[in-house]
């Protein structure tokens, strides 16, 4: 499989989640402002750098899920930056599923820009990385939110979810290789 390929199907993976989530909870994801998306996705991410640390964990849910869960959060968090209005509000789930597949189509083609000019260095990473890349990225948000949201010379929040978009999809690809531990 090449890389369009894996990466559509770890999306796959990812989208039947969020929209089997959506019909059994409704977009109740509506109400979260960015800090809490930031903190949601924080959560998954130091899991995953714990399980890495402790090489245990007592939760069934594994690496694997914490990536799909960072995946839709961040797609969470990108519908969230562009609609500007954290809110009560349910949506239909054809319009949420229009959404989603906007902001992954978004993700994907910075990928395919970025394996253009980095030659696919994430192949060569390891798992842990991701973990840590992530973290790094939510910390950056975090401060450009403390920022109100203004940079004088960096990405903004919107890139740094797209990043932590593919660093997760990556990991998933990864592991589906057996090359990362699941």
């Amino acid at each position: 499989m090449d890389t369009n390929q894996q990466y559509d199907q770890a999306i796959q993976g990812c989208r039947d989640i969020f929209i089997k989530k959506t019909k059994d909870y409704g977009t109740a994801w509506r109400v979260l402002r960015s800090i809490s998306v930031v903190d949601q996705i924080y959560i998954k991410a130091l899991r995953i750098r714990t399980i890495q640390d402790k090489r245990t964990q007592k939760v069934e849910d594994g690496i694997p899920s914490e990536f799909k869960g960072i995946v839709n959060y961040a797609v969470i968090g990108l519908i969230q930056l562009a609609l500007d209005n954290p809110t009560v509000e349910e949506v239909p789930v054809e319009k949420v599923e229009k959404w989603y597949q906007e902001y992954v189509t978004f993700a994907r083609n910075t990928m395919l820009n970025k394996n253009h000019d980095y030659g696919e260095a994430w192949r060569d990473m390891s798992q842990e990385s991701f973990a840590d890349l992530i973290l790094v990225k939510l910390l950056r948000i975090k401060q450009i939110l403390q920022n109100d949201g203004q940079t004088l010379i960096s990405e903004g929040i919107d890139a740094n979810y797209v990043d932590i978009l593919n660093y997760a999809v990556f990991a998933l690809i990864l592991m589906e290789e057996g090359k990362h531990k699941s």
